[in-house]
């Protein structure tokens, strides 16, 4: 995750002297599906409305590792996301640690205003990102989403914010209080920065991922130019895809019914298969080890 925002607007915020904050409950909503495979066709999504904010868009575009190291740096992202939602004590250590490495970022964003990575406004944007596409994108791959659903997996969203440093005034405390937050933010603050744009391009120059064996690398190496094409095709339908529509239209991005057709194919399929899978399948690492332990404890 990247974070970044104003610094003449706001300080930055510092995690409270109080208890620490409690991570998603075991058995909760993002307990069953965050750790799901299908969750990874959505987080291109959500990183793309994150860089979609000039500040986040400005500080990833000079600090981050993205473009020269993008498979390690998934590889981290997605291990603190495990950690937030799965690591029990844990999971407040990968939020200060989260904190730690965003502490010296800073500069001027694409509207000429000085940011801070830890300023309130766009750190609180980078957090909500995952709620919205969570909604939309679960309607695809997961099941229908009821008011009931909605409510628990925004109050379970609430405390990935507390583990991440936020405090409860920085982010919209109920679900009626979020959505017009959220409109207001695509209408005043995000753009299609050269970040987002780049998320989606076909044609962006994406490096082999590295892999140990000798033969895996030559193969690679053999097949990268086709793989390299397929990948970013992929990516980019999934991440506009899986992306709220009112967000596609903030950051200027098409969709026709031809692909809306395409998407409901594919997600059926994922829908429809990934149940039915083993568990070791079904689950990346991190989500399995806390599952099988919540089962141990219960017995």
């Amino acid at each position: 995750m990247d974070h970044t925002d104003h610094m003449d607007r706001t300080a930055p915020t510092r995690p409270g002297r109080g208890p620490d904050p409690e991570p998603p409950p075991p058995g909760g909503v993002l307990w069953s599906t965050a750790g799901d495979v299908r969750s990874l066709l959505t987080l291109p999504a959500a990183f793309t409305m994150q860089v979609a904010h000039p500040a986040v868009g400005a500080g990833v575009d000079q600090y981050s590792v993205f473009r020269t190291d993008p498979w390690g740096r998934g590889e981290r992202s997605l291990r603190s996301v495990m950690l937030w939602v799965y690591g029990g004590e844990e999971a407040v250590a990968e939020g200060r640690r989260v904190r730690r490495l965003h502490k010296d970022i800073q500069g001027t964003d694409t509207r000429g205003r000085r940011y801070h990575s830890l300023d309130p406004e766009c750190y609180a944007w980078v957090h909500a990102t995952g709620f919205p596409v969570a909604l939309y994108a679960g309607r695809y791959l997961f099941r229908p989403i009821t008011p009931a659903h909605e409510r628990q997996l925004y109050a379970e969203w609430l405390r990935v914010g507390r583990i991440l440093g936020l405090r409860d005034r920085d982010m919209p405390q109920t679900v009626e209080e979020f959505w017009p937050y959220y409109r207001r933010m695509l209408a005043e603050e995000i753009e299609p920065t050269k970040v987002a744009r780049e998320l989606i391009a076909t044609d962006a120059d994406l490096p082999r991922p590295e892999v140990r064996s000798r033969v895996l690398r030559l193969l690679l190496r053999i097949a990268w130019p086709a793989l390299r094409a397929g990948y970013l095709r992929f990516r980019a339908f999934v991440t506009v895809g899986y992306m709220p529509p009112d967000a596609r239209a903030a950051i200027g991005l098409e969709w026709t019914p031809a692909q809306e057709r395409r998407l409901r194919r594919f997600s059926t399929a994922v829908r429809l298969l990934v149940p039915v899978l083993p568990e070791r399948l079904r689950y990346l690492p991190r989500a399995r080890a806390a599952r099988a332990h919540r089962r141990a404890g219960t017995r």
